[in-house]
This record gives C-alpha cells, structure tokens and sequence, in this order.
C-alpha cells in the first residue's frame, strides 16, 4: 500500500511539474497571451496608422484635381496636347 501511495504522488509530482514548468506549460502559455496581447496592440496602431495614411493619399488627390480645375477656371490653365475651345453666349458679349 505504501508503495502505491509512494508511486502515486511520485507520479503526480512529475505531472505537476510538467504541467508548470516543462514544455507546452502554463508558464508558457501565459507568456504567449503576453505576446499575443502586445502584438495585437501593434497591429491596432498599424490599422490606425494605414487608416490616416489612406486618408491622407485620398485628399491629396482630390486637393489636386481641385487645385487644377480652379486653375483652369481662374488661371486658364490648357495642359499639353489639350485644346481648348470656349463658347461665349450673347450675355457675356455685353
């Protein structure tokens, strides 16, 4: 009997210590959230990062076709290779 219960709590100790120490262990797995939980921050930031940068592309573009078309309004602007023709009604002859 005292044998089994020797054997027992030997083999329960070993069990323990792989549970908290050896490998694929809570210790490990704690570690890992630990990562997981920074790297997920990265990539948030990142995400938000992308976002503004997109954001930024996009009015660019569009402040450039609007910087070229009130050039061709108030500037007269006619880029290369472009012809221009202009229809004057009777109420601007005036």
């Amino acid at each position: 009997m005292r044998l089994l219960v020797l054997l027992l709590l030997i083999l329960l100790i070993a069990l323990q210590h792989r549970l908290w120490l050896g490998q694929h262990s809570v210790m490990e797995y704690w570690a890992h959230q630990t990562q997981l939980g920074n790297v997920e921050q990265q990539n948030a930031q990142l995400v938000k990062r992308n976002q503004l940068l997109r954001a930024d592309v996009t009015d660019l573009q569009i402040g450039m076709d609007a910087i070229e078309e009130r050039a061709r309004n108030e500037l007269g602007l006619i880029k290369q290779n472009e012809v221009f023709f202009r229809i004057v009604t009777p109420m601007e002859i005036k």
